[in-house]
């Protein structure tokens, strides 16, 4: 019978736990990988002229986004030239 400030039993037991959970790991990484292929299943992929039409939408949205920021920005900096001359 060995004392419980003796480390050699601990030496023992730990191989044996890296060993379980580089075990679990793997299980882990194995069913995340395919849980995310399950899921990819579920998707509603879009066809080829709704991801066109969606697709020239952002395009517009992002035209207009950028038109507005744009004049607001030109705007601000006009009337700060006017104001700080």
């Amino acid at each position: 019978m060995t004392s419980p400030t003796n480390p050699k039993p601990l030496k023992k037991e730990l191989p044996e736990i890296k060993e379980t959970s580089e075990i679990e790991e793997v299980k882990k990484k194995k069913n995340f990988l395919t849980s995310t292929f399950d899921e990819l299943k579920l998707v509603v992929w879009p066809n080829k002229q709704q991801l066109f039409s969606e697709s020239v939408a952002v395009i517009i949205m992002v035209t207009f986004s950028a038109a507005a920021i744009a004049s607001v920005s030109r705007f601000y900096g006009w009337a700060a030239s006017q104001i700080f001359r």
